[in-house]
Parts: structure tokens; sequence; C-alpha cells
């Protein structure tokens, strides 16, 4: 006889929680066919049906909805249970999943991930990045890693050390042609790379110099989402962009782009390691966070 284990229970919750079969395959590292099969049987063996699929939509039924009501925290009382059992390990061991955006992963990979990787060589790392701001104990991460101004209030905040800047910058090339902006409102006359952010909507660049701030709608030929992508368009002399200063620093440093606007962009609060207070903490997480503690110990502040 069939009965749904923790497992299946599991692939209902990603299903609900995603939206998408597809994208909660991903997540529980299975098939988009055996996690539809394994939904299926559940369905089958409780004789409703728990999700209304289309082509393209995946949504709760309302006996989907009551089913996850009443599953989610029994799951989430045996994965606590769980949990403080592998935080009796001593030796870090197992899987560490830590979500960020693109811009916080490049500066803690080197001087933290690699390190951590290097010190403990029984743990694997899986590092997420997304622009969006998740409920890193819904989306099963074990940290996060974002400005302090977007830490969530419960949870506990290990601060990374080093202030933030954000940094205008222009190829010599471009400059060749076009007046340096003195004040943020010259970047109207100017042609500027476009970003778009993860919700759709375009970035205005902020500024703020003696207590008075701007945001300004730039305009240009391009609009990307990306950095990366974003910074070859720069060094092309294409237009100014805005960025992160410490994506940057070796492109200043090399004289490859120039920064404007420097008195504009002050420096603003750095990042942050999260995790919650109520989750007990494997032998890894606990490691983790020492390391970063370390870390911000040593940064110039």
């Amino acid at each position: 006889m069939y009965r749904p284990g923790l497992n299946d229970l599991e692939a209902v919750i990603a299903v609900a929680r995603r939206a998408s079969f597809r994208t909660a395959a991903l997540d529980l590292g299975m098939s988009t066919t055996a996690l539809s099969s394994a939904v299926g049987k559940l369905e089958a063996k409780l004789g409703v049906r728990l999700f209304n699929r289309t082509t393209r939509s995946v949504a709760l039924t309302e006996a989907g909805r009551l089913f996850i009501e009443r599953v989610s925290p029994a799951l989430q009382d045996i994965n606590d249970a769980m949990e403080a059992v592998k935080a009796q390990q001593v030796t870090p061991a197992g899987t560490l999943r830590i979500n960020a955006f693109t811009t916080a992963a490049r500066e803690i990979l080197s001087p933290m991930v690699l390190t951590f990787l290097r010190r403990h060589p029984q743990v694997h790392v899986d590092l997420v990045t997304e622009g969006r701001l998740v409920d890193i104990v819904a989306e099963g991460f074990d940290l996060g890693v974002r400005v302090a101004d977007l830490v969530p209030s419960d949870m506990i905040a290990v601060s990374l050390g080093r202030p933030q800047r954000h940094a205008v910058v222009g190829s010599p090339q471009y400059f060749s042609r076009h007046a340096r902006p003195r004040v943020p409102d010259d970047l109207l006359q100017h042609r500027c790379i476009r970003v778009r952010l993860p919700n759709g909507m375009l970035y205005r660049w902020r500024f703020e110099k003696g207590g008075k701030e701007a945001q300004i709608d730039v305009n240009g030929p391009i609009t990307l989402d990306e950095a990366s992508l974003a910074r070859i368009a720069v060094l092309e002399g294409v237009g100014l962009g805005f960025f992160m200063e410490q994506d940057l620093r070796a492109d200043i440093q090399a004289g490859h782009l120039v920064r404007v606007l420097e008195d504009w962009t002050p420096a603003f609060a750095g990042l942050c390691l999260y995790y919650p207070g109520r989750r007990h903490a494997s032998a890894a997480m606990k490691a983790f966070v020492e390391l970063a503690r370390e870390h911000a110990a040593s940064s110039p502040h």
C-alpha cells in the first residue's frame, strides 16, 4: 500500500511555493517528470486534486490550500528536530545553502566561501544568486547576504565590515567626446546605461550630498539587467554606468574607466550575513558565521 513519505510532502510544498513544477524540480534536484509523478501519486492516494494545472500556470485548489496549511507546520517541526540532532555534530559537514544578490556573492566568494571550503573540506556550499529579496527560511536557505538595510528585522545579522558605495563611470573614449557631469542633473544630457530591476522597473540613480538627495531617471541607448553586461557597454564607450564601487575598483585604478560625481556617492550601510535565530545551527553554519565575524574584524571600516 502506498504511503506518502517526507519527500512526497516536500514535493507538494515546493510546487506550491514556486507555482511551477519545473522550478520546484530544480530546487529539489529531481526531474520534472519524477516530481509530477510524485504529486500525482499523492493526489491519487488522497482522492483529490491539489493543483489546477494549465500549460501556463500551476495553482493550488482549495483542497490543496487546506492540505498545505496543515502539512507545512508539521514538516517544519520534523525539520527542526532533524536540525537539532545535526547541530550536535562536531565536524562541519553536509550542505550549506546561502542566498545572495550577485554583487554580494562576488564580494564574499574569495575571502569567505573559498576560505571556508579550504578549512572544511567535508562541507558543500550551495551559493544561489538572485536579485529579489527572498524569505530564506521558506526557500530552504541556511544563510542570506544582503545590504544591512534589507535584512529582515526578525533575523540575526552579522556585519561583514566594509561600507558600500556607488560609482558613476565612463570610458576615456566617452569623455573625449563629452564633458564630465558635475552635478546629478547633468546626467540628463548624457547617454547612460539603463538598468532593469528584477521586478521589471527601471532603476533610478540615487545621489546624496550635504543632506540633499537626488534620484535621476537617466536616458540612454540600451537597457540591461546584469551588471557585467553594463560594464562591457561602458568600457566600449556606449555611455555612463552606475555600479557598486567594488565591482569597478580594478578598472578605475587601471585607467580603463573614469569616475565622476564621486562627491555625490557617499558610503552607505555595508553587507550583512543573516540567519534565523530560532533555527538550530549545524556545525557548518556555526563555522561559517564565525568566519564571517573574523572577516568583519579584519576588514577596513
